[in-house]
């Protein structure tokens, strides 16, 4: 079998897949790690459990995580034996890792090299890495990079017009983020629409409280919203999106505001929460729209307005548009954006079946919502980022 894991600063997550990847047998979370209240939660084989514990480390948390598979109530296997290979998210391998790769010294080296470029996420990932080879020792573990599918990108689209030594000395460039679901759900629609993904041009919209959108030519990124840090291109739940980077000295000189402030509000004080000034949930936003509140309508119709900009500039930029797909909570589960991003795109072959996208939710199954006669195919493809992991390490293990 093969056990994914995707660590955070607080959260454990986990997903036991058997070994062909065509069956999910068991998936958990532990969350609050270090802090007051955590938890764990697990379903496996129809059996599900929840309960409270003392998880004052990531070590403990991953005690707890082959405690729950091996349980004999509600867990999944019966000895560690029957795990094969780990495969671990990896949040940024910078321009040092292309692909997924088997993890060894040398892996765990150059992943600690890249912590100044995400020191938010890359340190919990190595602990994850570290205490599950721990308890694991004698199977393969691979690490897959949220930055690696988009590593085909040409230097026109991920370089930035600073002085090319910020480049050169400090790989300071656009890197893009979402690659393992944008990779899965490409993929997937490449499937569904019965051509080879080596023949379609194609946008998709990873839209959830982060956002990204990626152009995919032939099946290989060539650019995308988000650059170096995480709160560029598209508005999210509480990050800005793209703003005009004077207004950050503006904030500073004229506002008294520091650089740490800036950050916090640009980050986690704007996007949908700050248009709104009430939610960074689009389902909470939608409902107040429609019961007339203005400024949730002005959040909706900015996210939209955002996400249509981008759209025609990669069909621009790719010469071309066969298909768009939508994934992520809000791109699984809101026909009134994906109706609104599609409104007036007749002129690049896009016009939804205004039934189909209104049946299109619940995140469950993979639905074309576009006209039979359309030019440009629309999709809703639920995204599996655990299953690109595990599909990846099964390859790279030899399983």
């Amino acid at each position: 079998m093969i056990l994914t894991i995707n660590c955070g600063s607080s959260t454990l997550k986990y997903q036991l897949f058997t070994s062909d990847v065509a069956q999910v047998v068991a998936k958990g979370m532990i969350s609050r790690i270090g802090e007051d209240g955590s938890y764990f939660e697990q379903a496996a084989h129809g059996r599900s459990v929840k309960e409270s514990a003392t998880i004052p480390n990531h070590h403990k948390a991953f005690e707890i995580c082959i405690q729950s598979l091996l349980h004999p109530d509600y867990g999944a296997i019966h000895d560690m034996n029957e795990i094969e290979a780990v495969g671990h998210r990896a949040v940024h391998g910078a321009d040092l890792f292309i692909a997924s790769t088997r993890i060894d010294d040398e892996v765990i080296a150059k992943m600690e090299a890249c912590v100044p470029l995400a020191p938010l996420h890359n340190p919990p990932n190595l602990i994850g890495i570290r205490e599950a080879q721990a308890l694991l020792p004698n199977v393969p573990h691979v690490a897959v990079f949220d930055t690696a599918f988009n590593q085909t990108m040409p230097p026109k689209a991920y370089i930035y017009a600073l002085p090319y030594s910020f480049y050169e000395e400090h790989k300071i460039r656009k890197y893009g983020f979402h690659g393992t679901s944008v990779r899965f759900v490409s993929q997937r629609a490449a499937e569904v629409l019965q051509r080879p993904l080596t023949s379609l041009k194609m946008v998709v919209l990873h839209l959830g409280n982060g956002v990204t959108m990626t152009a995919v030519d032939g099946g290989q990124a060539v650019d995308t919203t988000i650059g170096f840090a995480t709160f560029s291109g598209v508005m999210m739940g509480t990050r800005s999106g793209d703003i005009d980077p004077g207004l950050i000295f503006h904030m500073h000189r004229e506002l008294g505001l520091s650089p740490d402030e800036i950050e916090r509000i640009v980050y986690k004080e704007s996007g949908l929460l700050g248009v709104s000034g009430i939610s960074n949930d689009m389902r909470v936003i939608a409902e107040q729209a429609q019961a007339g509140n203005q400024r949730c309508q002005l959040a909706m119709d900015k996210f939209a307005f955002m996400a249509k900009k981008y759209l025609g500039a990669f069909a621009a930029a790719m010469g071309g548009l066969d298909c768009v797909v939508f994934t992520a909570g809000i791109g699984e589960n809101s026909p009134i954006i994906r109706q609104m991003i599609c409104q007036d795109l007749a002129f690049l072959g896009i016009s939804l079946d205004e039934a189909k996208n209104k049946q299109a939710v619940g995140g469950k199954a993979e639905v074309v919502i576009s006209e039979v006669a359309a030019g440009t195919a629309v999709l809703v493809i639920p995204t599996n980022e655990e299953k690109m992991i595990a599909l990846d390490t099964k390859e790279i293990a030899g399983l």
